[in-house]
């Protein structure tokens, strides 16, 4: 259903003013229509003649012809109102009609104006929405082409970082090879000069030992023989015939057993001695030695030490390694008594001989 509106004030005097005019125009058409249906009379003749005429005959028939001219004529004009009136009906019938067909057909188009604003309007809107989705996908592929770039500039950036890496790397293990193997000739070299020193060293230590040896054993040949032709000689005073040189040889003799032994002792203990390196020239130890009858040594301890402790162990261990002199089996009991306890001072000297 359509709202019907208020008539405004032109609109009010529009329609009567209408029915009026057209009223109006029927009204002539109905007298149009009746004058054409209007049987035919004589001529009319001049007005005077008229008059004198009627004046001078007035006959029942023209009468009663003039009334049924005149009922013909309200008849007819009765008609013609009552048919102007329907079709003023129809018209103002069809005019409401062409009207609200108008006002339908207004309110219709309205509509569809509405409707198809509002079709463009969502269109618009559908068309700004997909511009604005368009801009936001190319805005986002951007973003994604701007990252991808990124991060291939970040890739390659990181690639050649480790290229660099790499070949720095290789760079610096290349001349670590060289500075190794430079450093590797240089140690061989140096271990080939020490190598040949301690050779060389060997070589003159062997020298020297051999020639050590070989004077300990000369001077072990000259004590032995030196102590055996002392004893020889004492034993052969001791059985001769002269008592006044008794006592004196004795003496003599113990003094010369004791000073052979001696010599003996430290030869044999330079024979076993390790010489540590501390020892020096000038060092003196005095130690304290106990022997058996039969030549064994029991007892070796310090007395007085030369100040190093390695150089006082090893003259020690050089007295213990002795073992025994047999050569003290024949001494008499008076002869051994001094060496049951006894002192002896040894130095680098005594033993390196």
């Amino acid at each position: 259903m359509h709202q019907q509106r208020e008539p405004s004030a032109s609109e009010s005097y529009f329609w009567p003013s209408v029915w009026a005019i057209a009223l109006h125009v029927l009204v002539f058409g109905m007298l149009f229509v009746s004058f054409a249906m209007t049987p035919e009379l004589p001529p009319a003749k001049p007005i005077v003649q008229a008059t004198l005429y009627q004046l001078k005959s007035k006959s029942p028939a023209t009468t009663q012809t003039n009334h049924k001219i005149a009922g013909e004529a309200k008849k007819s004009a009765a008609r013609q109102t009552e048919a102007e009136q329907l079709e003023q009906k129809k018209v103002e019938q069809e005019e409401i009609k062409a009207a609200e067909q108008k006002k339908e057909e207004a309110a219709q188009k309205a509509a569809e104006a509405k409707k198809a604003d509002e079709a463009k309007k969502a269109d618009e809107a559908k068309k700004a929405d997909d511009a604005k989705k368009a801009a936001e996908a190319k805005k986002a592929e951007e973003k994604q082409l701007a990252d991808v770039a990124k991060k291939k500039a970040e890739e390659e950036a990181k690639k050649a970082a480790e290229e660099e890496a790499k070949k720095k790397a290789a760079e610096e293990a290349k001349k670590k090879i060289v500075e190794d193997a430079k450093k590797k000739a240089a140690e061989d070299a140096k271990k080939k000069a020490e190598a040949d020193e301690a050779k060389k060293k060997i070589a003159e230590d062997a020298k020297k030992k051999a020639a050590a040896d070989a004077a300990k054993k000369k001077a072990q040949e000259a004590a032995r023989k030196s102590a055996e032709e002392k004893k020889a000689q004492a034993l052969a005073d001791l059985l001769s015939d002269k008592p006044e040189r008794e006592a004196t040889k004795s003496d003599e003799v113990g003094d010369s057993v004791a000073g052979s032994f001696d010599d003996l002792i430290r030869i044999r203990a330079a024979e076993g001695w390790a010489r540590p390196p501390s020892a020096r020239k000038g060092m003196t130890v005095e130690l304290r030695i106990g022997m058996l009858p039969d030549g064994t040594v029991t007892t070796v301890s310090v007395i007085k030490s030369s100040g190093d402790g390695p150089f006082d162990a090893s003259a020690v261990a050089a007295v213990k390694n002795i073992g025994r002199l047999t050569e003290m089996q024949g001494l008499s009991p008076k002869d051994f008594a001094p060496y049951r306890s006894f002192k002896m001072t040894f130095t680098p000297e005594d033993l390196a001989l």
